[in-house]
Formats: C-alpha cells, sequence, structure tokens
C-alpha cells in the first residue's frame, strides 16, 4: 500500500501529538495553573483561600532541597578549582557588581517616585493610620539589624546550617569545605567523585520536585486573589502600575544594556527562563526557582563553580526588584502623608534601604521587612503609613522576585564571562532554543574549568 494511502493510527495524528507535548511542558501547566488561580480566587474566594497549604507546601518542597543543591555545588565546582584565589576574586568581583546594581535599582526607584509621584493624591492623615496592621513587620524588622545579620552567618554547628536553610550559612560552610577538600590533593579526589555523585542525585530530586510546581503555583495564585481580591490592586493602581513599569524599565533597558555588553540578549535569556519565572510569578517566592535556576545557568554554560558562589550570594545581596520596591515604596508613603523629603533626606534614606535590606534577607516577607527596617530609622515619614500598601503587597511581591531572579541570571553569566569560565557556544545554543528538555535539565561545565587530575563532572 502506497505511504500516502495508509491509514494513520488512531490517537496518533500530528495535532493530537502536538497538543499531548504542549501540556507535557512545565512551562504550560503552570501557566494554565495561574490563570486557573485567579478565576478561582475571584470566583470562589473562600475556596480559593483553602488552597494556601497548597502553594506553601510546594515552597518548603523547595526550601528543602536548597541547602544540599547549594553545599554540593559551591564544593564540587570551587574544590575542582586549580587556584583557590581565583574564588575569592570572584566572591570579591561578585560583591562590587551586587553593590553596584543595588543602589543603581534604588536611584532607579527613587528617580521615578519623584517623576511620577504616585501617592501625591491621597493626602492620608498620620494620626488616622492603623498601626496594629504593620506591628509585626516593624517587630521583625527591628529583631533583624545588619549586626545580626552578620552574626547570622555563621552557624551554631555545621548541621544548623541545614536545618534553618539559611542560604549564607550553607555557603559559607560549603566554601570551608571546598576549600579543605582542594587542600587533600588526590586524597580528596574519591570524595570529589561521591559528592558528584550525590549531586546527581540531588538534581534528580529537584526534577521530581518541579513535577508539583503547577500545583504549587495554583494555590498560592488562588490564595492571593482570594484573600485580597483584584479590588486591592485597583484602589492604588498607581504605585502597583508605577512599580511594575520601573522594574520593566531596569530589566528590559540597564539589564538589556550590560547583556548586549557582555554578548548576549536580555529578552533571550527570558525566553529561555521562562519556566523557572512562571514558578516564581505563581508563587511570590524568588527560593522556589533556585535550584532550578542554578540548573539552567550551568546548562547554559557557566561553570558551576561561579554559579555555585554568585547565585546564592546574590539572593542575599543582590535584590534588585526589592530595592527598586524599597524607593518607590518609601516615598509614596511620604507623599501619601503630605511629607516633603529633600534630596538630602531621600539620599539618607537610600543609603539606609542599602543596608537594611542586607540585615532582612532570608526574613519571610523580607521586602516589607526590609521597608519597615528603613522607616523606622527615617522618622520624617510615618511607619504606620505602610498600612497603606499591606493589601497590595503581596502583588508587588511578585514583580519583587521576578526581578530579582532575572538580576541574580544576570550576574552570574556577566560574572562567568569576566571570569572567562562561560562556554560562549553553549549559551548561545541554550538561548536560541536549540536544548531540548533532557538537555535544559543537564548542566554542563565548561572544559577550561575541569581540573586535569579530576574525573568528569556527571551533574
Amino acid at each position: 500500500m502506497p505511504e500516502q494511502s495508509r491509514p494513520r493510527p488512531q490517537g496518533q495524528s500530528a495535532p493530537g501529538r502536538s497538543l499531548r507535548l504542549l501540556l507535557r511542558s512545565l512551562y504550560v501547566q503552570v501557566i494554565i495553573a495561574v490563570v486557573a488561580g485567579v478565576a478561582l480566587g475571584h470566583f470562589c474566594p473562600d475556596t480559593a483561600v483553602a488552597l494556601k497549604p497548597l502553594g506553601d507546601a510546594f515552597i518548603r518542597l523547595v526550601k528543602m532541597v536548597i541547602p544540599p543543591v547549594i553545599f554540593l555545588t559551591v564544593v564540587t565546582g570551587v574544590a575542582s578549582l586549580s587556584d583557590l584565589g581565583q574564588a575569592g576574586r570572584l566572591a570579591g568581583k561578585a560583591m562590587v557588581y551586587f553593590l553596584t546594581f543595588s543602589t543603581l535599582a534604588l536611584v532607579v526607584g527613587m528617580v521615578v517616585a519623584n517623576i511620577v509621584r504616585p501617592g501625591a493624591q491621597i493626602h492620608a492623615n498620620p494620626a488616622t493610620l492603623d498601626t496594629h496592621a504593620v506591628a509585626a513587620y516593624t517587630a521583625k524588622a527591628q529583631a533583624h539589624s545588619f549586626g545580626d545579620f552578620l552574626l547570622n552567618i555563621i552557624p551554631d554547628t555545621v548541621v544548623s546550617a541545614f536545618v534553618s536553610g539559611d542560604i549564607l550559612q550553607v555557603l559559607l560552610v560549603a566554601i570551608l569545605f571546598s576549600i579543605s577538600l582542594s587542600h587533600m590533593g588526590v586524597k580528596g579526589q574519591a570524595i570529589l567523585v561521591l559528592l558528584r555523585q550525590l549531586t546527581q542525585l540531588v538534581f534528580g530530586v529537584v526534577r521530581l520536585v518541579m513535577y508539583a510546581a503547577p500545583i504549587g503555583a495554583l494555590g498560592a495564585m488562588a490564595f492571593t486573589i482570594g484573600r485580597f481580591g483584584v479590588g486591592a490592586v485597583l484602589n492604588l493602581a498607581i504605585l502597583v502600575l508605577t512599580f511594575y513599569a520601573t522594574a520593566a524599565l531596569f530589566v528590559l533597558v540597564i539589564l538589556g544594556m550590560v547583556a548586549r555588553w557582555n554578548g548576549f540578549r536580555i529578552t533571550a535569556l527570558l525566553g529561555y527562563l521562562r519556566e523557572e519565572l512562571l514558578i516564581v510569578l505563581g508563587t511570590s517566592s524568588s527560593e522556589s526557582a533556585l535550584p532550578s535556576l542554578m540548573t539552567r545557568l550551568e546548562n547554559a554554560g557557566c561553570a558551576p563553580s561561579v554559579v555555585g558562589l554568585v547565585v546564592p550570594m546574590g539572593y542575599s545581596f543582590n535584590l534588585d526588584g526589592t530595592n527598586i520596591y524599597m524607593a518607590l515604596s518609601a516615598l509614596f508613603i511620604a507623599q501619601a502623608t503630605d511629607v516633603h523629603l529633600g534630596l538630602a533626606q531621600q539620599v539618607s534614606l537610600l543609603l539606609v534601604a542599602m543596608v537594611s535590606s542586607k540585615g532582612a534577607a532570608g526574613v519571610t516577607g523580607a521586602g516589607f521587612v526590609t521597608l519597615a527596617a528603613t522607616l523606622a530609622v527615617v522618622p520624617d515619614v510615618p511607619v504606620a503609613g505602610m498600612g497603606l500598601i499591606l493589601g497590595i503587597d503581596r502583588f508587588m511581591s511578585e514583580c519583587r522576585s521576578l526581578t530579582n531572579i532575572i538580576g541574580n541570571a544576570v550576574a552570574t553569566i556577566v560574572l562567568a564571562r569576566w571570569e572567562g569560565a562561560l562556554d560562549t557556544d553553549r549559551l548561545e545554543a541554550a538561548l536560541a532554543g536549540r536544548l531540548d528538555d533532557e538537555q535544559a535539565l543537564t548542566p554542563v561545565m565548561p572544559a577550561t574549568q575541569r581540573a586535569p587530575a579530576a574525573p568528569p563532572t556527571i551533574h
């Protein structure tokens, strides 16, 4: 029988196969979950609020695997370096980069707030504001000073770093272990091989956890809409739109120029990270995509040693979205309560925000806590004014988290390029979409970063 006249097997039509493949994509599944969550939250708010445990459970699952991912990635990456001084130089360059762009994000937020003046038409009386609504956040802010933050980097014990899940504590332990392992020479190779095998195991667990991403996104988005409603956004639409527009300006223009200068396009990177960005959008937490982000960046040609150091550091020190939020929100509250801040006072506010953003790193609701810590040091702006934006903070949290994760992805690629630890051909293939799903989940270490005496990386 001629090929064209053979009957097509049932269920094997090209459109049917394409639809099944599309529905199997995590990207599409998360989109469907987010849309369903919004609809459920709007039409069935009581049911939607009850789904909050789904989102919380997914975030807890992800946080469960973050400590081993960071520890194994850092140890196997740094221990494979022939020169430990390279790790020190990388950490120094990363801190300079983070401080530069964090400051730039604060400045952008301040400039936009002064031009748009989103709170100028509110005229709220500070004496009538409810201080009880923000009391819990101000208490957290007082309990997390910058000095406490520095001391908290050192865990009580090695094990407690993994129990608490504090990113910087795990990073410190991993760096110490990697330095010790590198000094063991040939004797340490067997341990390094074992750690690489454990890395493969842990990333397998990460892939299993990611299957729950649509369920987590559904629960978190349904709760947000059901609890606060779309009306909460509409009441302060100017501030929300200003924040989203400012974040988009920072990502597409400023980070876009940085990306262009370093040989890639920001829009291509956003497309490559679309699954991670949708997970962050659905859960309002950048930590929910941290393990997957590290995998994607390694797969895109960044050396594991760079990814393992830069990404965890960036989650505490490179908070572009949080900094934009703080500048806009602080000046919004000042404008809404008719408090005039001169240039010197605004600069002081930014300096305080730069320090307090580090002090609140790792705290639940860190953006709002950081804002409380900043306003508490600047008495001219009433802390009770935070009650004006409490209802929409959850919606702004999504934009904060998205901007933070994009900023850290750009920082990792740029720093890898500066260190000569970037496989540019691999990056071009990844951003052009020439890697299939299996390749996208299998990190590849650039050949220039492999230790001559060590077995090949298998994770």
